[in-house]
């Protein structure tokens, strides 16, 4: 009896599949979770009534909107930039909802981190690349 191929193994023959960024996950993994932060903050600012409701959800979409943009925005350089900025953005809420400096700060050093630990990821997938191939 044959063998039966299993469909679900690699092919010998195809090219390696391309590796993605572990920077850009962890990037936009934090950037798309603190826009959902900020429609929680924009429900507290709401409920606490420190702005007229059209400023607050006015503000926070487009905080939120942006955040989730930039996630996109990571292919280039100018996404990182982007979201250091929208970093300080959210900090700033905490003008209106003061417990937004400590979540921002806690996000501000998340993304720090993200940036660090995923470029090291990428430098050591590189190295290891580079030593596999020759």
């Amino acid at each position: 009896m044959a063998a039966v191929p299993d469909p679900a193994a690699p092919d010998p023959a195809a090219p390696p599949a391309r590796t993605r960024s572990a920077r850009r996950q962890f990037a936009a993994t934090i950037l798309v979770l603190e826009a959902f932060v900020v429609g929680f903050a924009a429900l507290v600012a709401f409920g606490l009534r420190v702005a007229p409701p059209s400023v607050v959800w006015g503000v926070a979409g487009a905080l939120a909107l942006s955040l989730v943009l930039s996630s996109g925005l990571l292919r280039t350089a100018a996404g990182y930039v982007a979201g250091s900025v929208l970093q300080l953005a959210v900090l700033a809420t905490g003008v209106a909802v003061p417990m937004m400096f400590v979540v921002g700060a806690i996000f501000a050093v998340l993304w720090i981190v993200a940036l660090r630990l995923g470029g090291r990821i990428d430098r050591e997938r590189a190295e290891r690349v580079a030593a596999a191939s020759g």
